[in-house]
């Protein structure tokens, strides 16, 4: 048996059909930025993102399931990762919401999962039982109303969950509201409490969130007109307040495009956003006293699509997931200017979605 002596591994999740492979464990080489593949995992159909449980070495994954109506409705997948060689295992299984869901997330207790399911405009509050298995569907929301896009707003469209960081909230970027709806977390009595709404301008369509490493801001991409907004963070009542909107993209620029991912460096002096259709990575730096963004640069992802991308632990590389060209793509990350540059290894993946660290 091989043992690998660096456990940097990079779980990737995909579209796919149940009888082939849709989730995937890479390992990175951390001296180089080389992926290379160690797994991957079948039996599940489009598990498209991932939570990652690096203590118990666990990974949650979405996954479509047959309705009794013949429809379609979400569900939750654990699987276990081998720390010695990078082995994916399947380890419990079962149904959430009645739509399909589009992303996973754990509350910072380890003790819940929230899922989002973007076309039935619900929020499942699900159980993780002691021993890391998926346990019961607890609660369940249903967001209600439209935007002005007709076509991509004409019902909710929750996207994505995160959780505060004193996990009393979770936020909920709606991108068919132009909404970031928040809920509070009864622990006792395993529920969600609306707890408000930040509005944001018409035709935005909030994706993914993130906040400051400080707590004092927040970030959302808004997949709709390719922007970023920023807030300033009120700990206390859970309010967010917009401090300022930019684009993501290049003033010359004319062409298509949608916004996916973003995040913050662990050091909270640079933003990362990805722009699909320009095919880029969006570079900003953070004032770390206003909490606003400046850009620094658009930089290639040797690809199309860039659905997801994640900063390694430590910030060393940034992993990019492309999935109309179907390659992961790496690059090193500049502690000191935040610029990123293409490391030159691909890994061919088919349509990769969601690319996640796990550092053992």
């Amino acid at each position: 048996m091989t043992t690998l002596s660096d456990k940097h591994f990079i779980m990737i999740g995909s579209y796919a059909e149940a009888d082939g492979p849709g989730v995937y464990a890479a390992r990175l080489h951390e001296e180089t930025g080389e992926l290379t593949l160690l797994d991957e995992a079948s039996g599940l159909k489009n598990p498209t993102f991932l939570d990652v449980d690096t203590k118990s070495s666990r990974v949650y994954v979405i996954s479509e399931a047959a309705a009794d109506d013949g429809g379609k409705r979400g569900e939750a997948v654990c699987l276990t990762l081998d720390p010695a060689t990078g082995k994916l295992s399947s380890y419990s299984r079962a149904a959430t919401v009645s739509a399909p869901t589009c992303h996973i997330q754990r509350d910072r207790s380890g003790k819940f999962l929230v899922v989002s399911s973007y076309h039935g405009g619900l929020i499942g509050l699900v159980a993780v039982n002691e021993d890391g298995t998926i346990g019961e569907l607890l609660d369940v929301k249903q967001h209600e109303g439209s935007g002005p896009n007709p076509e991509r707003q004409d019902q909710p469209h929750p996207h994505s969950a995160l959780f505060s960081p004193d996990n009393r909230f979770v936020f909920i970027p709606d991108l068919g509201l132009d909404r970031i709806v928040a809920y509070a977390v009864d622990p006792k009595n395993k529920v969600l409490e609306l707890h408000g709404e930040t509005k944001l301008h018409p035709g935005a369509g909030p994706r993914h969130m993130v906040f400051h490493p400080s707590g004092k801001f927040a970030y959302v991409i808004n997949e709709i007109d390719s922007s970023l907004t920023a807030f300033a963070y009120e700990a206390e009542s859970g309010q967010l307040n917009p401090i300022q909107t930019l684009p993501t993209l290049p003033p010359t620029y004319e062409g298509d495009n949608i916004c996916a991912e973003v995040t913050v460096s662990e050091d909270g002096n640079y933003l990362y956003g990805s722009n699909r259709g320009h095919d880029s990575i969006v570079v900003c730096k953070i004032d770390h006293g206003s909490g606003k963004l400046s850009v620094i640069e658009h930089v290639s992802t040797e690809g199309q699509h860039p659905r997801h991308f994640a900063l390694t632990p430590g910030g060393r590389y940034l992993i990019a997931a492309n999935r109309d060209s179907d390659n992961v793509v790496t690059y090193r990350v500049d502690s000191g200017s935040g610029r990123l540059e293409f490391t030159g290894y691909t890994l061919s993946v088919s349509k990769p979605v969601c690319v996640k660290p796990c550092y053992l």
